[in-house]
């Protein structure tokens, strides 16, 4: 798979759970043989605490600022990130950074646009079923692009 491809993938998962920004390079870069096992735990623990947290009553939505922006950042980085691990050059791991950025922003309003429409009228029965369902997609991507 391409960068731009990976970096627009991981851009768009980064949109359904930031965290996932820094697990994809970080597993990325173990399947590589540049395995740093405290940073894989802690990519771990954010996945997992970021997952349990947003399925909490009262969490603010992903598209009020300050929640979009660190979303767009993590999928700037996440995307540049996995760049390098990829072996990319300095112009590559920038426009690497922009897509995934853009990503990020794309997966923030499709990620809280599906919550809504699942949540509307008991589509999925609630919110922590459509969150469920965002999960797996986010994860199932997140393991594909660490490959």
């Amino acid at each position: 798979m391409g960068v731009l491809l990976r970096s627009a993938a991981l851009g768009l998962a980064t949109g359904g759970r930031s965290s996932v920004a820094f697990a994809v390079p970080v597993a990325a870069a173990a399947r590589r043989g540049h395995d740093v096992p405290a940073l894989r735990a802690l990519a771990v623990l954010a996945v997992v605490g970021e997952a349990v947290t947003d399925k909490l009553p009262g969490v603010p939505s992903r598209l009020v600022a300050p929640q979009l922006a660190g979303r767009v950042v993590a999928g700037a980085a996440g995307a540049g990130a996995l760049a390098v691990v990829d072996g990319r050059r300095v112009p590559a791991v920038l426009v690497a950074a922009v897509v995934g950025a853009a990503g990020a922003f794309a997966g923030s309003v499709v990620g809280a646009s599906w919550r809504q429409w699942a949540d509307d009228d008991g589509r999925l029965g609630s919110d922590t079923r459509a969150a469920l369902v965002e999960d797996a997609v986010v994860l199932a991507t997140a393991g594909a692009l660490s490959r």
